[in-house]
Order: structure tokens, then C-alpha cells, then sequence
């Protein structure tokens, strides 16, 4: 990527969640994931690359010490790498977790991205899209196309069937300029949202602001039940 496009980006990675669906005693990102956290990997990602500035991570209050201890004693990671983090307590949703971050950033970076660890295994090439699409076009999100016939179904009837060919499964990241994302937060202030907003597409959408699609893959899928351990086992091994 042009060297135009260093250190103007920043990162968000929400890692408030506690993550019923999993099961555990403790919150799935911190759940080994062949030997290594699942945070880690994502992490690890954007720490590493020249586009990204900052990167801040927005965890649980109960468990800020331990991903700061987790983090200096078992990363590994070099000292310039450390240096791109800010760890930040998250909020009670998920954007507001997002808010916290994104105030949180320094000001040198002109974009963020908003990427959710439990993805562990977003690649950087996906990050390169994000990134390009944001300069070129604006505000983004990286989606894959649906392969499954879509029903629209109410108390367990089929009422119709969408056209597949309109529909994008919704992943991270999720990107916009850092002065539009304060922007909408202060408006959410004054005019208080009708809805829990389940990622940032949707705040840009309820505001009016177009959102394009940069193509995802199954590997930059969302770690959710315990039996997609299994499965990110595997594609870690075929990796």
C-alpha cells in the first residue's frame, strides 16, 4: 500500500463482551485459542501494520488489569508495537464500548476502523480494502454475499423469500472518518436513538451516511458457540 496511507488510520476493537452464547466462566476473547487468547490474533494484526496509528482496545472494567497483565507478560510483542496500544474500559453496549475507544484516540488519525476480536482472524489485505475504500469512496463495512436462500418468517411460518443477490452478511471491520463517528455520538446525545445499534453501519445509516461494502470471507467469520472452536481450530491449522 502507497506510503500515503501510514499512520492515517486507527483501530477500535470492542472486547466488552462478555459472551453468553459461549458458555465459559470467563469472557470468550480470553479463551485460548490454540495456546494464544482469542484477542490476541486481531490484535496482533493491526499492531502490525504500518497504516495503523493507534489501535485501541476497549475491554470489561472487571477485567482491565488482566488484559493489561496478559498483554505485558505474554505478548511478546515488541516495544514499538505496545506503543500503537491504549486499553480503555468499554461501556454497557457495544457502541457505547465503541464511543469510549474512539474518544480515546490521540488525534493523529484521520479514519477508524471498528473491528471485534472475536474475529480473530481478519487479514490484512481486508484491512488494505477497508482502508483504500474509506479514501477513496468513505465510510465502509466488510460483508459477504449470502449463499443461503433468505425467509422472512414469523411464528415459525415462511412469509416470503428474499432475493439473496441483495443480501451481505455483515462483518468487521467497519470504518469511517473519526470526525463523523464524534459527530454522529454527539447527535446521538441531543436526539437519543430509538434502537440498540449492533454495529456502526447502522449509526451511519440511521443518520443518512452511505455505507459500501467491502467483500469479506468465511475466514473473517465471528467466533460465537463453543463448537466454532473446532472450527477455528481447524482453519488456524490450515493457515
Amino acid at each position: 500500500m502507497s506510503d500515503s496511507f501510514k499512520g492515517r488510520f486507527a483501530a477500535v476493537l470492542p472486547a466488552g463482551g462478555i459472551g453468553k452464547r459461549m458458555g465459559g466462566a470467563i469472557p470468550k476473547q480470553l479463551m485460548l485459542l490454540k495456546g494464544k487468547p482469542v484477542y490476541f490474533y486481531c490484535l496482533e494484526t493491526f499492531l502490525g501494520m504500518d497504516e495503523i496509528s493507534q489501535v485501541v482496545l476497549a475491554v470489561p472494567a472487571d477485567w482491565k488489569s488482566h488484559f493489561e497483565k496478559d498483554i505485558s507478560e505474554n505478548s511478546g510483542w515488541s516495544a514499538e508495537m505496545l506503543d500503537k496500544l491504549t486499553i480503555v474500559v468499554g461501556g454497557s453496549e457495544r457502541w457505547q464500548s465503541v464511543r469510549n475507544g474512539v474518544n480515546a484516540l490521540s488525534g493523529q488519525a484521520e479514519y477508524v476502523l471498528v473491528h471485534d476480536v472475536a474475529r480473530p482472524f481478519v487479514s490484512k489485505e481486508i484491512v488494505q480494502d477497508v482502508c483504500r475504500t474509506l479514501v477513496e469512496k468513505g465510510s465502509c463495512l466488510v460483508a459477504k454475499p449470502a449463499i443461503d436462500t433468505i425467509k422472512i418468517a414469523e411464528d415459525g411460518k415462511v412469509e416470503k423469500t428474499i432475493d439473496r443477490k441483495k443480501i451481505w452478511m455483515a462483518q468487521t471491520p467497519q470504518a469511517a472518518s473519526v470526525d463523523l463517528l464524534k459527530k454522529l455520538y454527539d447527535r446521538i446525545d441531543k436526539e437519543p436513538l430509538d434502537f440498540t445499534p449492533t454495529d456502526e453501519a447502522s449509526i451511519l445509516e440511521f443518520f443518512g451516511e452511505h455505507v459500501y461494502i467491502v467483500q469479506g470471507n468465511a475466514m473473517n467469520d465471528k467466533l460465537t458457540t463453543p463448537e466454532d472452536f473446532e472450527i477455528f481450530s481447524a482453519r488456524l491449522a490450515a493457515k
